[in-house]
Protein backbone atom coordinates (compact mmCIF):
# COMPACT_ATOMS: atom_id res chain seq x y z
CA UNK A 1 0.00 0.00 0.00
CA UNK A 2 1.31 3.28 -1.09
CA UNK A 3 0.19 6.59 1.52
CA UNK A 4 0.81 9.75 -0.32
CA UNK A 5 -1.08 12.19 -2.24
CA UNK A 6 1.90 13.27 -5.21
CA UNK A 7 0.65 11.19 -7.47
CA UNK A 8 2.96 12.00 -10.10
CA UNK A 9 5.43 10.02 -7.82
CA UNK A 10 2.20 7.90 -7.03
CA UNK A 11 2.26 6.87 -10.83
CA UNK A 12 6.25 6.27 -11.15
CA UNK A 13 5.64 3.56 -8.30
CA UNK A 14 2.87 1.96 -9.76
CA UNK A 15 4.65 1.68 -13.09
CA UNK A 16 7.37 -0.28 -11.09
CA UNK A 17 5.51 -2.14 -8.86
CA UNK A 18 3.64 -3.54 -11.63
CA UNK A 19 6.77 -4.77 -13.29
CA UNK A 20 7.54 -6.16 -10.29
CA UNK A 21 3.97 -8.33 -10.42
CA UNK A 22 2.72 -6.38 -7.53
CA UNK A 23 -0.69 -5.08 -6.84
CA UNK A 24 -1.02 -1.30 -5.57
CA UNK A 25 -3.62 0.05 -3.48
CA UNK A 26 -3.22 3.88 -2.84
CA UNK A 27 -4.73 5.79 0.18
CA UNK A 28 -4.28 9.59 0.16
CA UNK A 29 -5.42 10.40 3.73
CA UNK A 30 -3.27 8.73 6.46
CA UNK A 31 -6.42 8.38 8.78
CA UNK A 32 -7.74 5.59 5.89
CA UNK A 33 -4.49 4.24 5.41
CA UNK A 34 -4.43 2.73 9.10
CA UNK A 35 -7.85 1.54 8.99
CA UNK A 36 -7.44 -0.53 5.56
CA UNK A 37 -3.91 -1.59 7.37
CA UNK A 38 -5.95 -2.90 10.33
CA UNK A 39 -8.40 -4.96 8.26
CA UNK A 40 -6.97 -6.03 5.11
CA UNK A 41 -3.90 -7.99 4.45
CA UNK A 42 -0.89 -5.45 3.65
CA UNK A 43 2.64 -7.30 2.34
CA UNK A 44 4.41 -3.78 2.64
CA UNK A 45 3.83 -0.06 3.32
CA UNK A 46 5.15 2.62 1.61
CA UNK A 47 4.60 6.12 3.37
CA UNK A 48 5.36 9.44 1.60
CA UNK A 49 7.00 11.64 4.42
CA UNK A 50 5.64 15.20 3.06
CA UNK A 51 2.30 13.96 3.32
CA UNK A 52 0.22 16.03 6.44
CA UNK A 53 -0.05 13.43 8.65
CA UNK A 54 2.51 11.19 7.99
CA UNK A 55 4.59 11.46 11.33
CA UNK A 56 1.87 10.67 13.16
CA UNK A 57 0.71 7.59 11.03
CA UNK A 58 4.17 6.21 11.57
CA UNK A 59 4.09 6.89 15.24
CA UNK A 60 0.95 4.89 15.97
CA UNK A 61 2.08 2.20 13.27
CA UNK A 62 4.84 1.49 16.06
CA UNK A 63 2.22 1.25 18.43
CA UNK A 64 -0.22 -1.03 17.85
CA UNK A 65 -0.78 -3.41 20.12
CA UNK A 66 -0.99 -5.63 17.24
CA UNK A 67 1.09 -4.31 14.22
CA UNK A 68 0.12 -6.37 11.35
CA UNK A 69 2.90 -7.90 9.37
CA UNK A 70 3.72 -5.17 7.61
CA UNK A 71 6.96 -5.91 5.71
CA UNK A 72 9.15 -4.15 5.29
CA UNK A 73 7.93 -0.50 5.48
CA UNK A 74 9.45 1.92 2.82
CA UNK A 75 9.28 5.56 3.80
CA UNK A 76 9.85 8.33 0.64
CA UNK A 77 10.09 12.04 0.47
CA UNK A 78 12.72 15.13 0.27
CA UNK A 79 15.86 14.69 1.53
CA UNK A 80 15.70 16.16 4.93
CA UNK A 81 12.73 14.02 5.46
CA UNK A 82 14.20 10.52 4.79
CA UNK A 83 16.79 11.47 7.03
CA UNK A 84 14.79 10.08 10.14
CA UNK A 85 15.29 6.50 9.33
CA UNK A 86 15.81 4.66 12.50
CA UNK A 87 13.08 6.57 14.00
CA UNK A 88 10.38 5.43 12.01
CA UNK A 89 11.12 1.78 11.87
CA UNK A 90 11.18 1.91 8.20
CA UNK A 91 13.78 -0.69 6.21
CA UNK A 92 14.43 1.30 3.73
CA UNK A 93 14.18 4.84 2.43
CA UNK A 94 14.26 7.24 -0.98
CA UNK A 95 14.07 10.29 -2.16
CA UNK A 96 12.04 12.41 -4.25
CA UNK A 97 12.04 13.39 -7.14
CA UNK A 98 12.18 9.74 -7.52
CA UNK A 99 14.97 7.85 -9.49
CA UNK A 100 13.74 4.64 -11.42
CA UNK A 101 16.86 3.16 -10.81
CA UNK A 102 17.64 3.70 -7.09
CA UNK A 103 13.48 2.55 -6.65
CA UNK A 104 13.59 -0.62 -8.65
CA UNK A 105 17.09 -1.97 -6.42
CA UNK A 106 14.88 -0.74 -3.25
CA UNK A 107 11.75 -1.96 -4.09
CA UNK A 108 13.18 -5.32 -5.48
CA UNK A 109 14.66 -5.84 -2.16
CA UNK A 110 11.48 -5.05 -0.68
CA UNK A 111 9.73 -7.51 -2.56
CA UNK A 112 12.52 -10.01 -2.45
CA UNK A 113 11.69 -10.14 1.76
CA UNK A 114 7.86 -10.00 1.03
CA UNK A 115 8.57 -13.44 -0.86
CA UNK A 116 10.79 -14.65 1.47
CA UNK A 117 8.55 -14.08 4.33
CA UNK A 118 5.50 -15.19 2.26
CA UNK A 119 8.21 -19.22 1.83
CA UNK A 120 8.64 -19.18 5.66
CA UNK A 121 5.23 -19.99 6.38
CA UNK A 122 3.83 -21.33 3.14
CA UNK A 123 2.13 -24.39 3.82
CA UNK A 124 1.91 -27.05 1.15
CA UNK A 125 -0.50 -29.63 0.91
CA UNK A 126 0.40 -33.56 0.67
CA UNK A 127 -0.08 -37.08 1.38
CA UNK A 128 2.47 -39.05 1.97
CA UNK A 129 3.83 -41.56 4.63
CA UNK A 130 5.76 -40.10 7.82
CA UNK A 131 7.77 -42.31 10.35
CA UNK A 132 8.18 -41.03 14.28
CA UNK A 133 10.51 -42.41 16.01
CA UNK A 134 11.36 -41.22 19.74
CA UNK A 135 14.95 -43.03 21.62
CA UNK A 136 13.48 -46.56 23.01
CA UNK A 137 10.19 -46.76 21.60
CA UNK A 138 8.85 -48.50 18.23
CA UNK A 139 8.44 -45.71 15.32
CA UNK A 140 4.74 -44.19 14.91
CA UNK A 141 3.88 -44.03 11.39
CA UNK A 142 0.78 -41.55 10.45
CA UNK A 143 0.38 -39.29 6.95
CA UNK A 144 1.52 -36.25 6.09
CA UNK A 145 -1.25 -33.82 5.65
CA UNK A 146 0.52 -30.03 5.35
CA UNK A 147 4.44 -29.27 5.46
CA UNK A 148 6.38 -26.11 5.89
CA UNK A 149 9.55 -24.80 6.24
CA UNK A 150 9.24 -24.96 10.22
CA UNK A 151 7.24 -28.10 10.41
CA UNK A 152 4.31 -30.29 9.55
CA UNK A 153 0.87 -31.35 10.51
CA UNK A 154 0.52 -35.29 10.71
CA UNK A 155 -2.32 -37.36 10.92
CA UNK A 156 -2.72 -40.65 12.42
CA UNK A 157 -5.89 -43.30 13.13
CA UNK A 158 -3.42 -44.86 16.48
CA UNK A 159 -3.33 -42.96 19.92
CA UNK A 160 0.83 -41.30 19.65
CA UNK A 161 2.02 -41.39 23.18
CA UNK A 162 5.23 -40.22 22.28
CA UNK A 163 6.41 -36.99 24.61
CA UNK A 164 10.22 -37.34 23.76
CA UNK A 165 11.92 -35.35 20.72
CA UNK A 166 11.79 -37.09 17.54
CA UNK A 167 13.32 -38.47 14.42
CA UNK A 168 10.92 -37.25 11.44
CA UNK A 169 11.46 -39.03 8.26
CA UNK A 170 9.40 -38.74 4.91
CA UNK A 171 9.80 -38.47 1.06
CA UNK A 172 9.23 -35.66 -0.72
CA UNK A 173 7.72 -36.00 -4.31
CA UNK A 174 10.39 -35.31 -7.20
CA UNK A 175 13.41 -35.23 -4.08
CA UNK A 176 16.38 -37.47 -4.81
CA UNK A 177 16.40 -38.70 -1.30
CA UNK A 178 14.18 -38.74 1.82
CA UNK A 179 14.44 -35.79 4.49
CA UNK A 180 14.89 -36.34 8.01
CA UNK A 181 14.40 -33.94 10.93
CA UNK A 182 14.90 -34.14 14.50
CA UNK A 183 11.60 -32.17 15.98
CA UNK A 184 9.03 -32.34 18.40
CA UNK A 185 5.52 -32.70 18.88
CA UNK A 186 4.15 -28.96 19.32
CA UNK A 187 0.12 -29.91 19.66
CA UNK A 188 -2.36 -32.66 19.50
CA UNK A 189 -6.57 -33.39 19.20
CA UNK A 190 -8.49 -35.71 20.20
CA UNK A 191 -9.13 -36.27 16.04
CA UNK A 192 -5.93 -37.58 15.42
CA UNK A 193 -3.74 -34.70 14.25
CA UNK A 194 -0.18 -33.95 15.49
CA UNK A 195 1.43 -30.41 15.09
CA UNK A 196 5.12 -31.30 14.50
CA UNK A 197 8.19 -29.02 14.82
CA UNK A 198 11.45 -28.91 13.44
CA UNK A 199 14.23 -28.67 15.91
CA UNK A 200 17.24 -29.45 13.76
CA UNK A 201 17.83 -30.26 9.92
CA UNK A 202 21.09 -30.94 8.14
CA UNK A 203 21.80 -27.61 5.79
CA UNK A 204 21.67 -29.45 2.79
CA UNK A 205 18.27 -31.04 3.75
CA UNK A 206 16.95 -27.58 4.57
CA UNK A 207 17.64 -26.34 1.50
CA UNK A 208 15.70 -29.25 -0.77
CA UNK A 209 13.03 -28.38 1.60
CA UNK A 210 12.86 -24.85 0.92
CA UNK A 211 13.82 -25.57 -3.17
CA UNK A 212 10.71 -27.68 -3.14
CA UNK A 213 8.36 -25.64 -1.04
CA UNK A 214 9.24 -22.98 -3.28
CA UNK A 215 8.48 -24.46 -6.39
CA UNK A 216 4.77 -25.66 -4.75
CA UNK A 217 4.12 -22.04 -3.92
CA UNK A 218 4.78 -20.36 -7.82
CA UNK A 219 2.98 -23.16 -9.18
CA UNK A 220 -0.02 -22.43 -7.51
Amino acid sequence: MVVSRDWQEVSVLECILGGLHMDVAVESEPERAMERLTKSKIDALIVDCDLNGSSQFLRELQLLENPPKTVPLVIMGAPQSTQTLDATGALFAFEKPISVEQAVRTLSAARNMILDGRLRYHRAGLEVPVSLTAKGQRPFEAFLINLSQGGMQVHSDGFCDITKPVQVSFDLPGARSGLKAQAEIAWRDQRGNLGIRFLKLAPQQQRTLQLWLAQQYFAN
